[in-house]
Parts: C-alpha cells; sequence; structure tokens
C-alpha cells in the first residue's frame, strides 16, 4: 500500500470502529442506565432502536451528500456529529434526552459508515480492494469483540455514562487527521437528488419503524400495517422516479448485476442472522446460563474475536479466488454453527459446549463480510462506489432490525422471561430462525457470477 492508502485505511477503520463499538457497549448499560434515568422497558427499548433507525433511514443519503459535497468532508462532519451525540448521551438528564441524543448519535454513524467504505473502495484498485476491507472489517472485529467487554466494566468500575464519553477524544483527534490525509473525491453528480433523497428517507423509516413496532404494537395493528404499506408504496415511488431522472442517486441498472444485486440479497440476509443470534446469545449467557454482563462479554470472545483474525486472510482469498465460494461458504458455516447452538441450549448447560459452535459461526461471518461488500462495489465503476456502498450498508442495517424482528416474535411464540428453562425454549426457536436467515444468505451466494473480484469497465455479468 501507497502512503495514501494506509492513511485512508486506518482513519476510516478508526472511525468506523469507534461507531461499531459505541453500538455495542450501550447494551450491557441498559440495565444500569434503567435505574439511573427510571427508564421504562419501552424506552429502554428506544435507547437502541433510535440510533438503529436513524442509521438505516440515513444511509444511502449519506452517500449522495458525500457525492455531491465531497466524501472527506461529509466524513470529517459524521464524526464530527458523532462526537457532539456522544457528548449530549452522556450528559442526558432524562430517558427523553438520551433517545433523542442517541437518534443524533446514528444520523452521524450513518455518514462515517457509509463514506468509510466508500473512501477505502475508492482508494483501491480492484484486485487490491478485498485485502483492504478485510483489514476494514478485521478492525470492526474488534469492536464486535470488545464492546461487551467495555461496556460491562466501564459500567461497573466507572459509570454508564462513559461509555459515551470514550467517544470525545477518539472523534476529535480523528477530524484533523482526516481533513490533512485523505484527499477530497466526488461522485459523478453535481446534485442532489432531493425526490430520491426524500422517497427513500420515507420510505425505509416506514419499512424500519414497522420492524421495529411489530411485537410490541402487533404484526396485524393498523400502526404496523400501515407503516409497512406507506414505506413499501415510497419505496415504490422510489424506483420508479429512479427510473426516470437523469441523475439518480441510485442507477436502477446496477440491479442488472447479479454481482450486486446477490451481494446485497446475501449481506441482508447474513446479517439479519447475526443480530438475530448477538441479540439472544448475550442474554442466554445471563438470563439462561446466569453469568454477569462482563462474563458474558468474555464468554462471547471465541465468537466475537474471530472477525478480527479470519476477516483479513478472507478479504487476500477473495481476491485471489473470487466472491462466490466466500459468500456460499461462510454463511453455511454461521448456519451450522447456530444450529449446533439450537441443538445444545438448555439452562443447565455447561459454556465449554458452546464453544466450538460459536467458533464455526464466526469463521462463516468473518468470511461473509468482505466478500459481500467487494462484490457489491466491485461490480460498479469507480465512480459509483458511494452509492454502492451506500446501498449494501442499508441492506446490512435493515437486515439486522428484520432478523431481531424475526427472532422476538420466534422467541415470544416458545418461551418467556419467568425462568431459565422458559428462556431457553425461547433461545432454541430464536437461533433456529437465525439458522434459518444464514441458509437463505448462502443461497443468495449461490447466485454470483464465477469470478467478479476484477469488474469490467461496464456493467456486464460475468
Amino acid at each position: 500500500m501507497t502512503s495514501r492508502q494506509k492513511w485512508i485505511l486506518a482513519l476510516a477503520a478508526m472511525a468506523a470502529f469507534m461507531t461499531a463499538l459505541d453500538t455495542l457497549v450501550v447494551t450491557t448499560a441498559l440495565s444500569t442506565i434503567r435505574r439511573d434515568l427510571g427508564a421504562s422497558i419501552a424506552q429502554l427499548e428506544w435507547t437502541v432502536n433510535a440510533y438503529n433507525l436513524s442509521f438505516a433511514v440515513l444511509l444511502m443519503t449519506a452517500a449522495a451528500l458525500g457525492d455531491r459535497f465531497g466524501r472527506r468532508r461529509l466524513f470529517a462532519t459524521g464524526i464530527g456529529v458523532f462526537v457532539l451525540a456522544s457528548a449530549a448521551c452522556a450528559l442526558a438528564p432524562s430517558v427523553g434526552a438520551l433517545i433523542a441524543a442517541r437518534a443524533v448519535q446514528g444520523a452521524g454513524a450513518a455518514l462515517v459508515t457509509t463514506l468509510a467504505l466508500a473512501l477505502v473502495g475508492a482508494a483501491f484498485a480492484p484486485e487490491r480492494r478485498g485485502a483492504a476491507l478485510g483489514i476494514f472489517f478485521a478492525v470492526n472485529g474488534l469492536a464486535v469483540a470488545g464492546g461487551p467487554l467495555v461496556g460491562g466494566a466501564v459500567t461497573e468500575g466507572i459509570a454508564w455514562q462513559w461509555i459515551f464519553w470514550l467517544n470525545v477524544p477518539i472523534g476529535l483527534a480523528l477530524i484533523p487527521l482526516v481533513l490533512t490525509r485523505i484527499p477530497e473525491s466526488h461522485g459523478p453528480d453535481a446534485s442532489v437528488d432531493l425526490p430520491g433523497v426524500a422517497l427513500v428517507s420515507g420510505g425505509v423509516l416506514g419499512v424500519v419503524w414497522g420492524l421495529v413496532r411489530g411485537n410490541a404494537a402487533g404484526w396485524g395493528s393498523p400502526e404496523v400495517l400501515g407503516a409497512f404499506l406507506g414505506g413499501l408504496g415510497l419505496l415504490g415511488a422510489f424506483v420508479r422516479f429512479e427510473l426516470r431522472t437523469r441523475a439518480p442517486m441510485l442507477p436502477m441498472r446496477f440491479f442488472r448485476s447479479r454481482a450486486f444485486s446477490a451481494g446485497n440479497a446475501a449481506i441482508f440476509c447474513a446479517v439479519g442472522s447475526l443480530f438475530c443470534a448477538v441479540f439472544f446469545m448475550s442474554q442466554f449467557l445471563q438470563a439462561g446460563l446466569g453469568y454477569g454482563p462482563l462474563d458474558a462479554g468474555l464468554r462471547l470472545l471465541p465468537w466475537t474475536a474471530t472477525l478480527f483474525f479470519v476477516a483479513p486472510v478472507a478479504g487476500k482469498l477473495v481476491d485471489r479466488f473470487g466472491e462466490r465460494p466466500f459468500l456460499v461458504i461462510g454463511p453455511l458455516l454461521q448456519a451450522a454453527g447456530l444450529a449446533w447452538i439450537a441443538l445444545l441450549a438448555d439452562a443447565r448447560m455447561d459454556y465449554g459446549q458452546l464453544i466450538p459452535p460459536l467458533m464455526v459461526a464466526g469463521v462463516g461471518i468473518s468470511m461473509t463480510f468482505p466478500a459481500a461488500q467487494n462484490s457489491v462495489v466491485g461490480s460498479v465503476p469507480p465512480e459509483a462506489i458511494g452509492k454502492a456502498a451506500g446501498t449494501n450498508s442499508t441492506m446490512r442495517e435493515l437486515g439486522g432490525v428484520l432478523g431481531i424482528a424475526l427472532g422476538v416474535a420466534a422467541f415470544a411464540g416458545a418461551g418467556s422471561y419467568a425462568s431459565p428453562g422458559e428462556f431457553s425454549d425461547g433461545f432454541v426457536a430464536a437461533i433456529g430462525v437465525a439458522s434459518g436467515l444464514s441458509l437463505l444468505a448462502a443461497l443468495a451466494g449461490a447466485a454470483l457470477p464465477g469470478r467478479v473480484a476484477i469488474p469490467a469497465p461496464a456493467l456486464v455479468e460475468s
């Protein structure tokens, strides 16, 4: 790598690490936040969902703004917004203020995540992009592995507010380095597709709102059905508008490429499986097996730490062999590991039995991430990488919301929090859903062209 490429990769990975870590550290602090701020269960849920909601809704908009006003400039702006919102979270005097600050945090994270991927994708030639993305996701793997540990340690050792204060010095150090070490780049469009931004934002908001509220309000309730129908209607209008406008924020011709369509479908299902499993596994270790938050975080390491070790190797192999083998084998390994856990899970089981299937599932998702991202950004022209990265990030986030919603529905139908045994019954059902989603990801990966690591100048299938 050149010196410029090293700086771009390092700064993009560090900023994405900060946003990924913040997503996970909150989970181990929720009980303490509930006691300190007097939050209800619904309010506590929204301290997580407010972040995810604004994050998912604004991902494609972030890509469009970066293409128009400069990816480096908007990347630095996103870091600044995230830092200010983190300070607001730490200073929040009530749970309502915390929820509002978390929503602003999600907006900053959308800018950071999408433009970090766009900057890395644009900085490396197609034959080297997989290796770079492998390193990028390995650094994010540190956040996945360390989030529960950091959250538990900080909450128990200092105070929950410090899980947000940690972002402030990191972000303030990154902003001047981003502005001086990363060259500015733009997308091909000279103007922002404002109607497209409005339609896709409203459409994604409706779909995500329906997914988030489905279990609480009822999947057949007017609120949820109205959200789904309104969101799908706006997304349909977005597709029609993008087909007709001269400067679309998401050219529909991208979906003619199997690499683009199948890569996005695979990551949607794979991340849905992952989020569902993470959400319930951490609770199973506590409610089912009786561990505390910090102990539970430690026992997730055989699973989460694999991303740090496996993703860089997988990224290099993707450059050599293409994406399809990794987007089939990776999700299959995750499905097998999760199905193994579902067969073993019991409130009286020994934790050591979980280590092998956790590692199998971790290796699988670690293979999947760089392959899916490389497939999507490698299927479009270099000037369109920002749009492709924004689409891919949106699919990941929507998949995660869907995975948790389906898992919660399965859990509620088979178990409860009444006892460790009841929780284990619901956990088995939810992990079964996660395994099924991963199988769907493998099927989508099988639809990829045989070799897409080095794309042709135009959008053609291999």
